[in-house]
């Protein structure tokens, strides 16, 4: 159940009273005193202001007790007072006497407004897994990584398939999607935190996913400029933010990269892979993405392949910065669409990937350790059409 939003009340007279009794008798919402001790401090202040007295001093009676947004609250607007409320960064005007239905709007407007601006200051970590070469484990990489953050870390997670046209991800965590990234781009309003969450699917182990487009003709309809945006959206309302790619430069890609706060690179110890790693590192460079914010990844690593971390580190001229292990249970966990941090959390491949997710994440401390998932109830329903 979502917390009230707290409101105090500043000022005297009828309309305090009027606002009163609206907004305490509101669902959702919850009347403080302002500047008590020992007692929760409001997320919203609505000022009553007096027609006789400085609106100046008023504000500043407020702000020596609290610095929530402030409902500048009149029944006597004038361009004085519009001026005055511009200059002073008050939240929102609400003018009186005011309807049950207006106040409570631009009241749950305000601390909207503020708590979105807190979280956007925050701000998400955004973690971006991309393979120049299919097959080379990426999606599984991406989907236990975003797992481990929501399940282990307890994060507020966000796992984005940007692999239009043949994304993986829910089919790996066993989802059957109703809506994905092209109806949330192609809807007619705008997205927001609260729009983004409706096309959302929910995962088991709390993580929030945004699938990949059902058929590879709707990927072109999901644009750089549609991508930016929506991932500077997810920043304000998850901790952590992983979005898994397609295996390719182009528009939203590079878009991806402009959002990426870590990228990881994934390398396969083969001849044909490290010829496009190197490829990618080299266009990196030329897009000037900062390589303090590159890893890359060594997966299925195996001396059976006959090239150990220090010869791809070499044929890269770059250090291997995390090592994956070849592990038999991570196809068996994919083909029961239960990620392997869930399946088996103490197999060699899921403890590498959880010290990957403990450092990309910055989620420090002892993890929680969750259920086994249950078996995917259906593993072979796709959602293509």
């Amino acid at each position: 159940m979502a917390e009230p939003v707290r409101i105090a009340l500043a000022g005297h007279g009828a309309d305090v009273e009027a606002l009163a009794a609206i907004l305490g008798a509101s669902e959702g919402f919850e009347l403080v005193a302002i500047g008590e001790r020992d007692r929760p401090s409001a997320d919203v202040v609505v000022l009553v202001h007096e027609a006789a007295a400085d609106p100046r001093t008023e504000l500043a009676s407020v702000r020596e007790h609290s610095a929530a947004p402030v409902v500048f609250a009149t029944g006597n607007p004038s361009t004085e007072l519009v001026r005055f409320v511009i200059d002073a960064g008050i939240a929102e005007v609400l003018p009186l006497p005011a309807s049950h239905d207006h106040a409570t709007f631009v009241v749950e407007k305000a601390a909207r407004a503020a708590e979105q601006q807190r979280t956007s200051e925050r701000g998400a970590r955004v973690i971006t897994v991309f393979s120049p070469k299919g097959g080379s484990g990426k999606s599984v990489i991406a989907t236990n990584l975003a797992v481990a953050a929501a399940s282990h870390a307890r994060k507020r997670t966000l796992l984005v398939d940007l692999d239009l046209q043949f994304g993986d991800s829910a089919i790996m965590l066993g989802l059957s999607p109703s809506s994905t990234v092209r109806e949330l781009i192609s809807s007619p309003t705008e997205v927001d935190a609260e729009k983004l969450e409706v096309y959302t699917e929910r995962h088991a182990s709390g993580l929030s996913v945004l699938p990949a487009p059902l058929n590879p003709e709707d990927a072109e309809l999901v644009g750089e400029d549609a991508v930016r945006s929506l991932l500077a959206i997810a920043r304000t309302a998850y901790d952590v933010v992983v979005v898994d790619t397609a295996p390719f430069f182009y528009g939203p890609m590079l878009a991806t990269l402009d959002q990426t706060d870590e990228l990881l690179v994934i390398c396969n110890p083969d001849l044909p892979t490290l010829k496009n790693v190197r490829l990618t590192l080299k266009t990196l460079e030329l897009l000037s993405f900062p390589s303090d914010r590159l890893r890359i990844v060594l997966n299925r690593a195996t001396s059976a392949s006959g090239m150990e971390p220090g010869d791809v580190s070499a044929a890269l001229d770059r250090a291997v910065d995390v090592v994956l292990p070849l592990d038999a249970s991570v196809p068996l966990a994919v083909n029961d669409a239960t990620p392997s941090v869930l399946a088996d959390p103490a197999a060699p491949f899921s403890t590498a990937l959880l010290d990957l997710a403990r450092t990309a994440t910055m989620a420090n401390g002892s993890w929680s350790r969750p259920a086994k998932s249950a078996r995917a109830s259906r593993l072979l329903s796709f959602g293509r059409s």
